[in-house]
Parts: C-alpha cells; structure tokens; sequence
C-alpha cells in the first residue's frame, strides 16, 4: 500500500529575519518536533512583513501541503500584521476572540499599553486557539493553518499543545555514516544503492575537517527494516572504495 505522507509548510513571517538581524530557530524546532508527529516539512519560506505577500502565500501554500504553520507577526505593534493577514486570506473578518480578551484585561496595565495589547485579542472569525503554555495570549488556528508567536520559547510552548491534535503518518528515522572520500568518488555507486530504494531519502553532505575532504551520507526513510539493509550497502560500498566508514548513527 502508498505510504500515508503528511506534510507541512513553515512561513517565518518578519522583516527582522530577512535583515540578519534576527537568527530563525524556529524552523528547526517545527520540523524536529513535527516529524515525530509523523508530519514533514516539505516547504519552507521566509516572507516579509508586508500584507500582499503574506496573503498570498498563504493561499498559495495551504492547498499545496497539509499544514501550513507560521511563526511572527502576532505582537501589539504597528508592524504586527499577520493576524489581518490571516483573515484576509480566509476572507473573514477579524473580531475579538472573548477568551483572549479576558486573559488580556485580567492584567491591568494602563489603558495606551491595554490598547495595544488587545490587538493581540483579534483573530479571523471562526478560529479556535493555540493555547500558550507561557501565560501569554494564544495563537489561533484555521483550517489548516496554525498561526504561533516568533519568540522561540512562547513558539515551541505553543506547537508542544497541538500534541495529539494533528492528523500525523509515520515517524521519518535515518541512519547515516561519514567517510573521507569526495562526493565525486562515489556518486555512481551511490546512485545504484539510491535505485534500489526508491522510498528512502539517500543524501550526501560534503565538509572539510582537518584539511581533508569528506561527506557524511543521510539516509531517511519510515521503514527501519529497509533502512539497515540500505546502510549495510552504503557501508560495504564505503569498504569496496577502499575507505572507512565512521560515525555510523541511526535516530
């Protein structure tokens, strides 16, 4: 039977990120965690904070991939836009979700900084929440796009909630082994191996420690079975080149 592949698409929403000013972490955080939900990220953006483009791409990328989760953009200032956004790629309105609202007014502040916090009350009408671990007001989701803060910590708070909630296929694992040897010299012997496993993702990694060339080769795949049996080959080929295997791993 066709493996049941369940897949994802990450927006990183934020000027600060297209500048360098701001490193992404999050992005390895979604894709960690969603693969062992049996969820792949099999696309990626980094998008402006500008509306166009986030309406666009989101339409775009939720009838693409099975998820769609964006990280940013959810904050009380001016350049917090992606909830507006959110909304007009559904072609809803946004209103006052009364749960936020509540969390948000149950911490008096002065009514300039209630203002702006209360921007952060407003999601596309018909959207359930995300909840935060952190105290903070939640993120939203609809339909399939699930919309988290662009703090690291508030992030991963958020995505560890959908815990049990999103429709997932089989876990990807890997096994893989590094050799000092250049990608060239075995390129065709790994092609055959690739061949014979069409259902596994055989890559290679090429670095340079200690002055010497070498690649690590990655192979990723659901099927643990298949994926031994691929890296005895890998190995054996490493072996038949007159190399060293090392640092053979698996997770």
């Amino acid at each position: 039977m066709p493996e049941d592949v369940v897949t994802a698409c990450v927006l990183i929403i934020g000027n600060e990120i297209l500048s360098g000013r701001t490193q992404d972490t999050n992005l390895r955080h979604i894709a960690l965690q969603l693969n062992e939900w049996g969820i792949r990220v099999r696309h990626a953006r980094v998008v402006p904070d500008v509306e166009r483009t986030i309406v666009d791409t989101v339409r775009e990328v939720r009838a693409q991939y099975d998820y769609v989760f964006t990280t940013g953009g959810i904050g009380p200032t001016h350049d917090d836009i992606t909830a507006d956004c959110i909304a007009k790629a559904f072609d809803r309105r946004l209103v006052i979700h009364p749960e936020i609202a509540k969390l948000i007014q149950s911490r008096p502040v002065p009514p300039d900084v209630m203002a702006a916090r209360m921007l952060m009350a407003r999601v596309p009408e018909g959207a359930g929440l995300v909840g935060n671990p952190t105290g903070g007001p939640p993120g939203f989701f609809i339909e399939n796009v699930y919309v988290m803060a662009g703090i690291p910590a508030v992030m991963q708070g958020m995505l560890s909630t959908l815990e049990g909630k999103l429709r997932g296929g089989a876990p990807v694992r890997s096994r893989s082994v590094t050799v000092f040897l250049g990608e060239s010299q075995i390129a065709a012997p790994l092609g055959r191996i690739q061949d014979r496993y069409p259902h596994i993702d055989l890559g290679s990694y090429p670095f340079s420690r200690d002055a010497r060339y070498g690649t690590t080769l990655v192979m990723r795949g659901t099927r643990a079975d298949d994926l031994d049996a691929m890296l005895d080959e890998v190995v054996a080929m490493i072996v038949a080149a007159g190399a060293e295997p090392q640092d053979i791993g698996s997770a």
